[in-house]
């Protein structure tokens, strides 16, 4: 039988060759936004790994929009030369589809790297002002967040298309637009996050604006040959917060609106949450926007075996599958994948003669 997993993939007008894909993970080592060496080493030696799709690490599309002090952007000619950099040296040696994921922190900006302690940075040691929908820190030990002003809002939107135009230009394939794991535009969605009283606040509609706003402003620059989409959280797995209902309502809005996919996560907006982590914890969410949307959709969280992601794909909880720690681990994860369930990869003819004795055929010559 065919492994459906290594079957071609179409996000509209960008064809895939098989269903993995590397979801964004965080380096925290990029210089004032700047991406340099280790992006150029990472990111190239997983444009070998024989994925579908590759899709960077949360990019912020203004200083202030960043994770932590280490983290990349695309606001300004600085940080485009250096995506400039690390794209040309991929391209020289992978053909791989690449994405970049643009995102905006939010009130959870401006930490420590995770090996620092993680923490939120005082001004005298690096950090920012925080904006976010409404003034609510998301540690009670953090600084209070500025609430966006109507002028704020629209600024974060032109910055968004602004990040999106530099993205074209850097030969991305793909856009995905953050608005999970409590970030800005996720923040906007959660009714714990988003305390407004003005048209962004209160209702679904009025909740769903900003994060609507932002993705027509992307679509209107961004090349309809590539594929672009949004990253959700469809849950806050605390009472009271953002359901996976309304983040079907959002998948159908965006649909309508020219989305070619969403990549269903789910949590990190508040401490409170409780999430029962295990293996494909949250793929029924992904089965349940892909089946009440009809929106191309990528599964992700805790799919670590080969077998476990071909039964994502037969099964129809999801059309893609995103795999994140895993290929920290193991690099060549479709590789290995790809010869136990008899499929083929594309990887440099260098790789060739590496085959063990029983996957022989896994390399499939370049195109």
């Amino acid at each position: 039988m065919t492994s459906q997993l290594f079957t071609p993939y179409a996000l509209g007008g960008l064809s895939l060759p098989n269903r993995i894909v590397i979801a964004p993970m965080c380096q925290y080592s990029a210089a004032n936004g700047v991406v340099g060496d280790w992006h150029l080493m990472h990111l190239g030696n997983l444009s070998h790994s024989g994925a579908g799709l590759l899709i960077a690490e949360a990019t912020a599309v203004s200083p202030e929009g960043r994770i932590s002090d280490r983290c990349p952007g695309l606001w300004d000619d600085a940080t485009e030369s250096g995506w400039a950099r690390v794209m040309a040296g991929i391209r020289q040696y992978s053909a791989m589809p690449i994405g970049i994921q643009l995102a905006h922190a939010g009130r959870k900006g401006g930490c420590a790297a995770p090996w620092l302690g993680g923490k939120q940075l005082p001004l005298s040691e690096g950090g920012w002002f925080n904006v976010a929908p409404s003034a609510v820190p998301f540690d009670p030990s953090d600084a209070a967040p500025q609430a966006l002003d109507a002028a704020g809002i629209k600024r974060l939107v032109q910055a968004f298309a602004d990040a999106a135009r530099r993205a074209d230009r850097l030969g991305f394939d793909a856009v995905e637009l953050h608005a999970a794991h409590g970030y800005l535009m996720h923040e906007f969605l959660s009714p714990l996050t988003n305390q407004r009283s003005d048209e962004y606040g209160g209702s679904l509609a009025n909740r769903l604006r900003f994060v609507l706003e932002v993705f027509d402003a992307v679509r209107a620059v961004w090349p309809r040959h590539k594929a672009l989409g949004m990253r959700v959280s469809a849950t806050d797995w605390v009472d009271g917060g953002w359901t996976p209902e309304e983040t079907v309502e959002l998948a159908k809005e965006l649909k309508a609106r020219g989305a070619d996919f969403i990549h269903v996560s789910s949590g990190g907006l508040s401490l409170e949450q409780k999430i029962p982590v295990g293996p494909g914890y949250q793929l029924p969410f992904a089965r349940q926007v892909k089946e009440a949307s009809g929106l191309p959709t990528i599964g992700v969280g805790l799919i670590t075996e080969a077998k476990q992601a071909e039964a994502v794909v037969t099964e129809g909880d999801a059309d893609l599958v995103a795999v994140a720690r895993a290929m920290l681990y193991d690099p060549r994860w479709p590789w290995h994948a790809a010869a136990e369930l008899g499929a083929q990869v594309q990887a440099p003819p260098q790789f060739w003669r590496g085959a063990p004795r029983g996957a022989e055929g896994v390399f499939s010559p370049l195109p």
